[in-house]
């Protein structure tokens, strides 16, 4: 491998790779109003690239239920996203593009989502389960994003430098953790908006996305080990 590539590149996936967001906009539409409420937009942004725990709580406090049992709610927000993730999920523009030339490169990649193994598992069906040389999931972890250690495990699974590696996101929560690992992140802002921030690269897609933009987000002391 070129010693001037990133070690890794660690992909988030829920509105990084694929425009999922969306679908988890109907699923929790559907579940609000279920409960008798409608979820607002406020508490919707708020749980772009949280935890389910984290987002069942935030709906439930949202609809001034906070008495709903979070394991139930959760139990049906799977089913409900299975069922749209084996039918709508799309990719995101350059995404697909991006994963192939770092595939082709020979970089070890990484999945690292907030989303549950199951559905994790029927989303593979559309991004591929040769992609990845590892996955790490919302509930394969004991602290999800915003903290650091989805993004560390990926690193110390492929056996690379979280320093010499590349993550990228979408979200401020994902942002969060992987500046806190001590990656570099090229972001690409979804429906939450990014702020700038030292180690943060911002673009509008993930189109024109290339080998030697993820090498020049490492600190230059990085591009020679």
């Amino acid at each position: 491998m070129n010693p001037r590539h990133p070690a890794a590149v660690l992909f988030d996936m829920d509105g990084t790779l694929v425009d999922s967001e969306k679908l988890w906009d109907v699923a929790l539409d559907e579940l609000a109003r279920r409960y008798g409420g409608e979820l607002s937009s406020a508490a919707r942004l708020a749980m772009v690239g949280t935890s389910m725990g984290e987002s069942m709580e935030i709906l439930h406090a949202d609809l001034g239920q906070p008495w709903r049992d979070p394991e139930e709610g959760a139990a049906w927000l799977h089913r409900r996203m299975a069922e749209l993730f084996r039918t709508g999920l799309r990719w995101r523009p350059g995404a697909v593009q991006l994963l192939r030339a770092v595939r082709a490169a020979g970089i070890p990649t990484a999945l690292v989502t907030s989303t549950a193994r199951a559905l994790v598992e029927v989303a593979l069906e559309t991004l591929g389960r040769d992609s990845f040389d590892v996955v790490v999931c919302g509930d394969e972890v004991l602290a999800p994003k915003p903290a650091p250690e989805p993004y560390q495990t990926a690193a110390r699974l492929l056996g690379v430098p979280i320093g010499r590696c590349v993550v990228v996101e979408d979200s401020p929560a994902g942002v969060a953790s992987a500046l806190a690992a001590g990656a570099a992140v090229l972001a690409v802002p979804g429906d939450v908006p990014l702020a700038a921030a030292p180690g943060v690269h911002l673009r509008e897609s993930l189109t024109g996305a290339d080998l030697e933009l993820l090498a020049a987000l490492l600190p230059s002391a990085e591009l020679s080990g």
